[in-house]
């Protein structure tokens, strides 16, 4: 399996391209703000060939380059339905402060082609099998991506798990309740070797998270952990 990305100079969202190996089909997971050009780039410098975009949630650090990347090669966006509202309107899973910095400075467009993700699906896309897990609590439609990996399990796992944190959730359709069951149940089962390519930051893996991340000790133990993430 092959890996590449980068992170967005808008948030550091990270954007990553999945294939089998150089020279391949590939997906595109999370097209974030501005990375157009220097996905186009990477592509190129991978001779990669796009059939899909994955989105991990709806919210538009993830979302907004999700139309030129999709309409400039007609390939599907896929996203799971309960975020559908936000590529309708991105504005509504913005908070507040966010919605002054960003209403009226863009035009919009939702991707002519959409199609659903549903929870224990498997994605048989570029060669790739994919399976996808409902994890909300950041967002409603919050998923994770796993792949086998060539050594160890891989997870995409969005705005859900990070290095040392989890995403908020604090904006329109975030839920704590929701998260810590989806941290308790889609998260720590997954095996300590399982490398976690998350939406923000660094990448990791279960096993560190499991012993280090807060999020994950309180869910484990009990105690209460901070209550911030991106």
């Amino acid at each position: 399996m092959f890996v590449a990305g980068f992170p967005a100079d808008a948030f550091g969202t990270n954007c990553y391209a999945v294939a089998t190996a150089p020279g391949e089909q590939c997906v595109v997971v999370d097209p974030g703000i501005g990375v157009t050009e220097r996905l186009d780039d990477l592509l190129k410098e991978h001779r990669l060939h796009p059939v899909a975009v994955l989105l991990t949630h709806g919210h538009l650090d993830h979302t907004f380059s999700v139309t030129p990347v999709c309409e400039a090669r007609d390939i599907p966006a896929y996203l799971h339905p309960a975020d559908d509202f936000m590529l309708a309107d991105p504005a509504k899973g913005l908070s507040m402060d966010l919605r002054e910095l960003f209403g009226g400075r863009f035009t919009w467009a939702e991707p002519s082609d959409v199609k659903p993700l549903a929870d224990g699906s498997t994605l048989e896309i570029a060669g790739l099998e994919i399976t996808v897990d409902h994890a909300p609590g950041h967002t409603g439609g919050s998923v994770l991506f796993r792949l086998p990996g060539d050594d160890a399990p891989l997870c995409i796992s969005g705005d859900v798990l990070f290095q040392g944190s989890i995403g908020r959730t604090d904006l329109p359709g975030g839920d704590m309740g929701q998260m810590r069951t989806s941290l308790r149940d889609k998260i720590l089962p997954l095996a300590d070797e399982t490398v976690v390519l998350p939406g923000h930051g660094p990448a990791t893996t279960i096993g560190r998270e499991r012993a280090s991340n807060p999020f994950l000790r309180e869910v484990q133990d009990g105690p209460a952990a901070p209550t911030r993430g991106w």
